[in-house]
């Protein structure tokens, strides 16, 4: 654990949500400190993947708050949403969402470029990193010339690439083979070391969530 652990990247209280008659948030609470890795685990269904939209700010709860980096999240709205999202939230999905016209570097360095960072220090970070995660041979290559976790990678480089506060991964290792998803957690935890990277990951990969530093459980809509 990291020595910035004691300090609070992100707190959600009692939220809910519903879809129609369908409620998928019962009062769902966490707290979460920088440099912290927590998993989230339960069936499908149990609400994981809504609950880390909203703490996302991708969705907004029907009632509850969200605190993330000491600003209520989801009171924000249109560009400054958008502009808070794209600096403090970096996201790693099941699909790995890269752009298959644009090369390695190029998709790492879209998220930078969005938030109008300088285009030659985007590019270096993007190398930095990149070169950090073992792909220094794969800068100019396509998502379509890249194996699955090699792909993964680059999302986690561009996930990385504006400094955010916190990373939210959706089942990160669900289209990678078991030696390619054990390398993905040894990643993250890599991350935390050296960058005092703070990570929340839904999951239904017990060896994933079992080497986080807490595991959280929901069921229906609850956090056990």
């Amino acid at each position: 654990m990291g020595i910035g652990y004691f300090r609070e990247m992100l707190r959600a209280q009692n939220i809910e949500k519903k879809y129609g008659a369908l409620h998928v948030l019962k009062g769902v609470d966490i707290q979460i400190a920088q440099g912290e890795i927590v998993s989230i685990v339960g069936s499908s269904g149990a609400g994981k993947s809504t609950f880390l939209h909203i703490l996302g700010t991708l969705d907004k709860p029907d009632k509850g708050q969200v605190t993330l980096n000491n600003v209520r999240a989801d009171q924000l709205q249109g560009k400054a949403l958008a502009r808070f999202r794209n600096k403090n939230i970096g996201f790693i999905f099941q699909f790995h969402h890269l752009l298959p016209e644009f090369t390695a570097i190029e998709n790492v360095c879209i998220p930078g470029w969005i938030a109008g960072n300088k285009r030659k220090e985007t590019e270096d970070r993007a190398k930095e990193l990149l070169v950090t995660l073992g792909l220094k041979d794969r800068l100019d290559n396509k998502p379509g010339q890249l194996s699955g976790g090699e792909q993964q990678r680059v999302a986690v480089a561009r996930a990385l690439i504006n400094k955010p506060a916190i990373i939210m991964a959706d089942e990160p290792t669900g289209n990678l083979d078991s030696a390619n998803a054990r390398e993905l957690h040894q990643l993250f935890i890599d991350l935390r070391d050296k960058f005092q990277q703070t990570f929340l990951i839904v999951t239904h990969n017990e060896e994933l969530a079992l080497k986080s530093d807490r595991v959280l459980h929901m069921k229906d809509g609850k956090m056990l």
